[in-house]
C-alpha cells in the first residue's frame, strides 16, 4: 500500500469516526431495543488470499448458525425491519470504519470476499486482492445494483450460490482489476465522491 493511500485511510477514518459516532451509538441502541442482541455482526472476510480478518457490521438479519454464502432472495425473510432501513442507507456498514483504522481495509478497493469464494477461485482473487479491500470501490458503484437484482430473484441457497459464482464474481473482478490498473489519489477521491452522492436522499442504491 502506498503512503498516500494509508494516510488518506487514516485521515478519512478518523474524520468519519468523529462525525458518525453519535449516529452509530443511536443505531446500536435501536437495534438492541427493537431486535435484541447481538447488535453487531462479525463476518470472516479475506484481506489477502492468505490472511483473514473480522469484518464488523451492524446486525440486520435474524441470526442463523447455519448461515453461509452471500445474501440472496432466500435470506430475505430474515432481514429485520430495522435492518431493512440500515441496508437501504448503508448504515449497517458504519462500524467498518474500525476495520479501516486497523488496516484491515481501505476506504476504496474491492469489497472483501468470503473465504469460500477465495478458495474456489484462488488465481482470480490473487489478482483482485493485490489491492487492499475497501469500503467502496469501482465494482461496488458500477455493479451492485445489478448484483442485487440478480440475487433477489434467487429462492434457494443453491440458486444464490450458482448465480453469484457464475454471474457476479467474474463481473465484479473485471471492474476490480480495472481499478487496480488505474488506481490513483484522484480516482479514489472520485469514487468516494460518487459513493457519497449515491447515499443522498433520493439517490440511494445499496452497494
Amino acid at each position: 500500500m502506498t503512503p498516500w493511500k494509508r494516510a488518506m485511510d487514516l485521515a478519512g477514518g478518523l474524520i468519519a469516526l468523529a462525525l458518525l459516532w453519535p449516529l452509530m451509538l443511536g443505531v446500536a441502541l435501536v437495534i438492541r431495543l427493537r431486535d435484541g442482541a447481538p447488535v453487531l455482526h462479525v463476518s470472516e472476510r479475506m484481506h489477502s488470499p492468505q490472511r483473514a480478518f473480522a469484518l464488523v457490521k451492524f446486525r440486520t438479519m435474524a441470526p442463523d448458525p447455519a448461515d453461509r454464502g452471500v445474501s440472496g432472495g432466500d435470506k430475505a425473510a430474515r432481514i429485520t425491519p430495522t435492518g431493512a432501513v440500515l441496508r437501504r442507507y448503508r448504515l449497517d456498514e458504519m462500524p467498518q470504519v474500525w476495520n479501516v483504522l486497523r488496516g484491515d481495509m481501505s476506504l476504496v478497493g474491492p469489497r472483501p470476499p468470503l473465504r469460500r469464494y477465495v478458495e474456489a477461485h484462488p488465481e482470480l482473487y490473487a489478482e483482485v486482492l493485490a489491492c487492499r479491500p475497501g469500503l467502496t470501490g469501482l465494482a461496488s458503484i458500477e455493479f451492485h445494483a445489478r448484483e442485487a437484482a440478480l440475487l433477489a430473484r434467487c429462492r434457494t441457497a443453491e440458486e444464490t450460490e450458482r448465480v453469484y459464482t457464475r454471474r457476479c464474481i467474474p463481473a465484479k473482478a473485471r471492474l476490480d482489476l480495472v481499478y487496480r490498473r488505474r488506481r490513483s489519489l484522484g480516482l479514489d477521491l472520485l469514487l468516494l465522491g460518487r459513493t457519497f452522492r449515491r447515499l443522498l436522499p433520493g439517490a440511494v442504491r445499496r452497494s
